[in-house]
């Protein structure tokens, strides 16, 4: 399904060919979020990830784009909820983005959200780019099963 826009809220759903537990190592180990997070228009350095998977804690990585721009991404997590909810700020610009994973079957739906969106972020790009990051994943998860 494509992301959509209301507003200051975009939101993005798919059903992903692997379990919760798959999809949340994805989202929560350094190698999973490299593998995924730039879509098609970045991509993310291994090491340069690093996370601390708690309420309270940071994950941050760095985006490196085709012309070689580099840019620094931080968030702080807000709620933990292993294998089916996640919940993280962006402190520069106040997005808050939930991540929730539902069984479906022998693989998963996922819903993500992000809430208060700056206005420059309301767009059909931004939509774009969500999208392409969830492509990034189900590729990821295909590949590793």
């Amino acid at each position: 399904m494509s992301a959509r826009l209301d507003g200051d809220v975009l939101t993005a759903e798919r059903r992903l060919p692997a379990g919760p537990e798959r999809v949340w190592a994805a989202f929560t180990s350094p190698a999973g979020i490299a593998a995924f997070w730039g879509g098609s228009h970045a991509t993310v350095p291994p090491g340069s990830v690093a996370v601390d998977l708690r309420p309270g804690g940071e994950f941050g990585l760095d985006t490196r784009a085709p012309d070689g721009a580099t840019r620094r991404l931080r968030f702080v997590y807000v709620r933990v909820a292993a294998p089916h909810e996640l919940v993280f700020d962006e402190p520069l610009t106040g997005i808050r983005t939930t991540v929730a994973l539902r069984a479906d079957g022998d693989g998963t739906w996922l819903t993500i959200r992000q809430f208060r969106l700056p206005p420059e972020l309301r767009s059909a790009r931004a939509a774009g780019g969500l999208d392409a990051i969830l492509d990034a994943l189900a590729a990821h998860l295909h590949r590793t099963s």
